[in-house]
């Protein structure tokens, strides 16, 4: 842990776990989920990534059309970073992530650090997705400093990246009523996950009012939370049929481009 600083901050203790290929697939099986992006954490070691990027990549391959992966990478790497997002994508990546500003040693609002990096990813087509913070509420190991305000600057400066904001978008879905900011979040999507961590279940009813229900992406953060927790949240909230329905995999297969 002592080769990776953002595998030392999440993991200093063992209450948080991990999970392999195999225990995502049988918890997908038992909750009735066809198919899940995997994704490593926004690490600081090269060596690191390149080894978690690998076991994602051959666990897609072994479970095609299941798990669907993403590449984690620092845009501190410069042109290794780049480098490592075209082999992966050679291999089967569709996006980019979880980028973790705070712990990776940048802020998203240091163009110079992530510009080569999104540029590439929109030449690719891929999608990136990043951590977000809340500027409220409680502490937790790695929440930092990306919040709304910060998070809402980076969309402004790549309209046309295919965006996931991790974790609600640390409450930057609320800030839709304001017409300046739902005009620049087209090509933004939110996901829930660890949700019941951060909200209570009533969110599933009131942020889908804020006009981006069809931006919500039902995320979990396995093995942290257990998709069946958020998939009773969406089912038993105030949504129409349709609305739930968009949330529970219609909002991703249009995003990932499923067939």
């Amino acid at each position: 842990m002592a080769k990776d600083t953002t595998l030392g901050t999440l993991f200093i203790t063992d209450t948080n776990p991990m999970a392999s290929a195999e225990d995502l697939i049988a918890t997908m099986d038992s909750d009735g989920i066809d198919a899940s992006v995997i994704l490593g954490l926004g690490w600081t070691n090269l060596e690191v990534a390149k080894q978690v990027n690998d076991y994602l990549l051959e666990s897609a391959q072994r479970y095609p059309g299941r798990l669907l992966p993403f590449c984690s990478v620092n845009p501190m790497w410069g042109d290794q970073g780049l480098e490592e997002i075209e082999r992966c994508v050679g291999l089967g990546a569709i996006g980019v992530g979880e980028l973790h500003p705070d712990l990776q040693g940048y802020k998203l609002t240091d163009l110079s650090v992530i510009t080569p990096m999104m540029l590439l990813a929109q030449k690719l087509n891929l999608i990136v997705l990043v951590h977000t913070s809340e500027p409220v509420g409680h502490q937790y190991p790695g929440k930092g400093a990306s919040t709304p305000d910060v998070l809402l600057s980076f969309i402004e400066q790549f309209p046309d990246l295919s965006l996931v904001c991790a974790h609600w978008g640390g409450g930057l879905p609320f800030y839709a009523l304001m017409p300046e900011v739902r005009k620049v979040l087209g090509k933004v999507y939110f996901d829930t996950a660890v949700s019941p961590f951060l909200y209570d279940e009533r969110i599933f009813s009131v942020v889908p009012k804020l006009g981006v229900v069809s931006s919500i992406l039902m995320g979990s953060d396995f093995p942290l939370v257990r998709p069946k927790r958020l998939i009773e949240q969406v089912s038993t909230s105030e949504l129409s049929s349709e609305s739930k329905a968009s949330i529970l995999g219609g909002n991703a297969h249009a995003l990932l481009r499923l067939p």
